[in-house]
């Protein structure tokens, strides 16, 4: 479940719990679950028309219906502008707990159809976008349905301190070592390769790599395998194009801009290596997570169901 398309961090019990206390203080209204829907749907919504369509009442309702929460609670909860209604902070803090009532109550619809427990809550996974989107999406296709009640949010970031800081439960990372205060399991070996498209192999001699066009990361990277050798086995190329991302960095390549040295996973249909593995250069995909997440069902869950789906040495 979303709003405006991306998912808002849920607020802690004990700040819950004391802004809930300070509306019914201040107001001596409680809210309900249908208040709560009303402001999710028109959060989502963003305008009255569109809002009671989601609500299946004709727009007067909700209109009505906005102006007397708003009364009741005596604070603004949207302002109408030419973008349509946006909400004010106190209506996106409502939404963040109607979010969190909107996952309870679809968990408990499938534990009826499912006669048994459910898999619920939420887990924050970070990777490449280059696993993402090459790795991670199909893997998720695969089982994702079969957990309804289970909120993913995902991120992209090639920093360990995601996990660290707690700001993730579980990384997909590609490295040789990864951090001794973290705990996982290695997937893949990885190798890389000198790589060009099709279209620009009719025009070059592969077997002078100094002379190709160059596409590598750019400083973000610095001790990607791809870049230390580079620099160690051809110290005198320029890359002419630099990418912020692997991704972007295999797209120029798929364009037939120049060559790079790729990760096995990223090699398809179009793309020609022009040579063998780099030796020495390889790495591993790593599936890591906190050692205080194992208590988790639903963490331990996604992580068991992505170590079998990507799981290939």
């Amino acid at each position: 479940m979303s709003i405006d398309g991306a998912h808002y961090r849920l607020a802690s019990t004990h700040s819950i719990l004391a802004f809930a206390q300070v509306i019914n203080a201040a107001t001596h209204y409680r809210i309900d679950y249908p208040d709560l829907a009303l402001i999710l749907a028109l959060i989502r919504a963003g305008s009255l028309g569109r809002a009671s369509q989601l609500l299946k009442v004709d727009v007067s309702t909700v209109f009505r219906a906005v102006r007397r929460l708003e009364s009741a609670l005596g604070q603004q909860l949207f302002e109408k502008s030419r973008a349509g209604y946006l909400p004010t902070t106190l209506a996106r803090t409502l939404a963040e707990q109607a979010e969190r009532a909107e996952q309870a109550l679809e968990a408990a619809r499938v534990g009826v159809e499912q006669g048994g427990e459910v898999i619920s809550g939420t887990v924050r996974l970070t990777c490449t976008d280059s696993v993402l989107h090459s790795l991670l999406l199909p893997a998720l296709a695969q089982f994702m349905p079969k957990y309804p009640a289970l909120t993913l949010e995902l991120s992209t970031s090639n920093d360990f301190a995601n996990l660290s800081r707690r700001d993730a439960d579980i990384a997909l990372r590609l490295t040789r070592t990864p951090p001794e205060h973290l705990i996982g399991r290695q997937l893949a070996k990885v190798v890389y390769r000198v790589c060009a498209s099709e279209s620009y192999m009719q025009n070059i001699d592969a077997s002078d790599l100094a002379a190709l066009t160059w596409i590598a990361p750019d400083d973000f990277l610095p001790d990607h395998p791809s870049v230390v050798w580079r620099r160690q086995q051809l110290p005198g190329v320029t890359p002419a194009y630099r990418c912020n991302s692997m991704l972007a960095v295999t797209q120029l390549v798929r364009a037939g801009l120049g060559v790079a040295a790729l990760p096995d996973f990223l090699m398809g249909d179009g793309l020609q290596a022009l040579g063998e593995p780099l030796h020495g250069y390889d790495s591993a995909l790593w599936l890591l997570t906190r050692p205080d997440c194992r208590a988790l069902r639903s963490v331990v869950t996604l992580f068991d169901e992505l170590g079998q789906a990507l799981r290939v040495a």
